[in-house]
C-alpha cells in the first residue's frame, strides 16, 4: 500500500521550532511535487508551503514566508518543513500530499492541486 506519513508535530512554546518530515512508504517521493497544508480548528485546510519535483523551486504562504523551509532530500525520500517562531495561530493539524501531474520545476500551494494525502501531524502552539 501507498502511503504518506508526517512525523515531528508536538507541543511547542510561541517562538519556538519543529521540524515536520514526509516520509512515502511504497511512494517515491522524487516523483511527486510536495505541498505541506495546515487545517487550524475550526478553519478550512490551507497552504503553508511547496516545493518543485527537482527542489528548485518554492513557494510560502505570505504569513509563513520568512519563518519556515521546506526542502527535500530525494535520497532518503523525506521532505521537511523547518518552522522557526511559531505562533499560537499556527497550531493545527499539519499535511503534505503530493502532486505528479506537471513538470520538474511546478510547484503551489493551492489544496485543488494535489491528489493525495498523509494523515496528518498535530502542531500545538501554546504555552
Amino acid at each position: 500500500q501507498l502511503h504518506l506519513v508526517e512525523s515531528g508535530g508536538g507541543l511547542v512554546q510561541p517562538g519556538g521550532s519543529l521540524r515536520l518530515s514526509c516520509a512515502g512508504s511504497g511512494l517515491g517521493l522524487v516523483n511527486y511535487a510536495i505541498g505541506w497544508f495546515r487545517q487550524a480548528p475550526g478553519k478550512e485546510r490551507e497552504g503553508v508551503a511547496s516545493i518543485s519535483r527537482d527542489g528548485t523551486n518554492r513557494n510560502y504562504a505570505d504569513s509563513e514566508r520568512g519563518r519556515f523551509t521546506i526542502s527535500r532530500d530525494n535520497a532518503k525520500n523525506l521532505v521537511y518543513l523547518e518552522m522557526n517562531n511559531l505562533k499560537p495561530d499556527e497550531t493545527g493539524v499539519y499535511y503534505c500530499a503530493t502532486n505528479a501531474g506537471y513538470g520538474s520545476r511546478w510547484t503551489s500551494t493551492s489544496e485543488s492541486t494535489y491528489g493525495f494525502w498523509g494523515q496528518g501531524a498535530q502542531v500545538t502552539v501554546s504555552t
